[in-house]
């Protein structure tokens, strides 16, 4: 299951990373918001939310999670324990969130312009949380 989550999130990455280049772009240059840039959206929405159900999955049969149940005074106290049992998993669900409200958000924009910046602004920031959360030693390494 950590396998699948750590591959996925991959697929993850650059699907955000894609969008929020796409999107930057179209605001910039003005373009019209077409099928392309809404599936874009939409596959990123998709990759995601169920990149969510297998970190959830692989998150309660995690060691970290174990450690969290029987001693979370301890694991405060260790920087890298603490990112992959209580930072991690909350940073991601709240980009995932984030990017969720801006997949519902453009829906209701009428201007091309408009549905780029929901976007940028939106996916933007959950890259960034993703970016900021990602247990980098543990996934290059």
């Amino acid at each position: 299951m950590k396998d699948i989550h750590s591959y996925w999130a991959y697929i993850v990455l650059a699907m955000l990373l894609f969008s929020v280049i796409n999107a930057f772009i179209g605001v910039s240059k003005n373009k019209k918001f077409t099928d392309k840039d809404l599936r874009i959206g939409l596959f990123t929405l998709i990759v995601s939310h169920i990149q969510l159900l297998i970190g959830l999955g692989w998150y309660f049969m995690s060691p970290a999670y174990k450690a969290l149940k029987t001693n979370g005074g301890e694991i405060m106290k260790d920087a890298g324990t603490r990112l992959l049992a209580i930072e991690h998993p909350l940073m991601m669900i709240v980009a995932i969130v984030l990017i969720t409200i801006g997949w519902s958000k453009h829906k209701k924009k009428t201007t091309d312009t408009a549905k780029f910046k929901t976007f940028t602004v939106f996916y933007g920031i959950a890259l960034l949380l993703v970016l900021s959360r990602i247990p980098w030693s543990n996934w290059l390494g």
